[in-house]
């Protein structure tokens, strides 16, 4: 991360970069920053279903406490590849599009087809 100094008057701050998890120094910050969006996007689903924790912990098949974790955001216990499949159960469709990269090494992007801008990014 580079970091970036600027003043505000007599006040000097640093500028974040666009993951929040790098700039905390997290362990892979691309795969935590994809998790927080795809966790925000069944959240999301939840809402707007008006569901409550015990009825998502039944279509999830976790258990509440699970759920109430979940929804404070300790996503720890959950792989991307879970995360997923709970968009899938919560009645989300999920497309993973595979194609060449002009880069030596390729990238992951989250994000959502209808505006196909990019979410979050796993690269490295």
């Amino acid at each position: 991360m580079s970091i970036k100094k600027k003043f505000l008057g007599n006040i000097e701050y640093v500028e974040g970069s666009d993951n929040i998890f790098a700039d905390l120094d997290i362990p892979e910050p691309e795969e935590a920053m994809a998790k927080a969006k795809i966790a925000m996007k069944i959240y999301e689903a939840i809402k707007a279903k008006k569901l409550t924790q015990a009825k998502v912990a039944k279509i999830l098949k976790i258990s509440q406490p699970k759920v109430s974790l979940f929804l404070r955001g300790y996503l720890t216990d959950f792989s991307l590849e879970r995360l997923l499949r709970f968009l899938n159960d919560l009645g989300q469709d999920v497309y993973i599009s595979v194609v060449p990269s002009p880069h030596s090494h390729g990238n992951t992007w989250v994000g959502d087809s209808s505006s196909r801008a990019s979410i979050a990014a796993l690269g490295r």
